[in-house]
């Protein structure tokens, strides 16, 4: 579909149509039924829609309440389960404008709230206050994405818990200014944990929430892997030289291989995990090098701590039957 100039001035525009969830998401089983703004027109910032992108129901049906209802939805699950992109892929089928913000550890109070910028004007500096991404995010019918939300640091979490709270406006101090979040102005955050910082020693670097702050959402919804049907389904779509009958068993065997590297890094034997784009990414290299061993190595092994290699090659040997040959470095280990 081509990008619509009827929504360049952003600030002005408003979804136009209201669609039910049920016939707008037909491939999901939900419970419930109501209506969802949705808009006519494609801005540049409106995600591609994935049609190979697999929606969960119970999390799909989160997002349609936040954007409805305007409830502040908080996507919690293990990384690489696609919390972030079912977000996108939710908003691309509404036409809606997303915006994701990654509160990692560099990101600061001035990149979100805005700061003084010299600029030349009429031949002469001048100093002037340009917004940063959230004021920017706020005035706009933009569905803002705080991605690692349970990583951002204690002084940027404080900026965003008052904008969290029910029509939140934002103050920006520095101009005496209070900024009116537009009608369209939708709020979500993915993180790995829930706020209760580095569980189980998995994910380093994320932060203990406070109660304050994740009492201000209103719906905290979980997101798992695929089942392993629906995951050979999605490889093969995106790698179609796998879809025939000659391939879904070795399909079906590196899937199995993919979860007992998701129940190895939830048990704390691995530092990290396959997946799906992962097992995507497999799929392509056998598909390049028509080694399976070779685009396992290629694609994940090398990613991995030396100690752990042995531990990952019996998991291939376990789903393979076959020995995974391993490059002598690792086996003096």
């Amino acid at each position: 579909m081509q990008k619509s100039p009827e929504l360049t001035n952003l600030g002005e525009a408003k979804p136009d149509a209201l669609v039910s969830v049920k016939s707008a998401f037909p491939e999901c089983q939900f419970a419930c039924d109501f209506e969802v703004p949705r808009f006519s027109s494609r801005h540049n910032l409106v995600p591609e829609i994935d049609p190979n992108y697999r929606l969960d129901s119970d999390t799909t049906i989160a997002l349609l309440s936040g954007f409805r209802f305007n409830r502040r939805v908080l996507l919690q699950g293990m990384h690489g389960t696609g919390k972030s992109t079912h977000i996108e892929q939710v908003a691309a089928r509404l036409n809606w404008p997303c915006l994701r913000i990654n509160l990692d550890g560099q990101i600061t109070r001035m990149d979100l709230l805005g700061k003084d910028v010299i600029t030349i004007k009429d031949g002469k500096q001048v100093t002037e206050f340009q917004l940063g991404l959230i004021p920017w995010a706020m005035q706009r019918p933009i569905a803002l994405v705080l991605d690692e939300y349970d990583a951002g640091r204690p002084d940027v979490m404080f900026v965003i818990q008052r904008m969290l709270e029910r029509e939140g406006k934002l103050t920006l101090l520095d101009q005496n200014r209070v900024i009116e979040p537009h009608s369209a102005f939708r709020i979500f955050a993915t993180s790995n944990t829930v706020g209760l910082g580095n569980w189980n020693s998995i994910y380093h670097g994320t932060q203990l929430l406070n109660h304050g702050q994740m009492d201000r959402w209103d719906v905290v919804a979980a997101l798992n892997y695929l089942e392993p049907k629906a995951e050979e389904q999605i490889i093969k779509a995106k790698v179609p030289s796998l879809n025939n009958s000659e391939n879904s068993l070795v399909v079906g065997q590196m899937i199995a291989l993919a979860n007992l590297t998701r129940n190895g890094f939830a048990a704390g034997d691995l530092s990290t995990l396959m997946s799906t784009r992962t097992v995507i990414t497999w799929a392509e290299n056998w598909a390049i090098f028509g080694d399976l061993g070779l685009a396992f190595r290629l694609a994940f092994l090398n990613k991995c701590e030396s100690e752990e290699k042995k531990l990952i090659a019996e998991y291939y040997q376990r789903c393979f039957n076959t020995e995974l040959v391993l490059p002598k470095s690792d086996l003096g280990q």
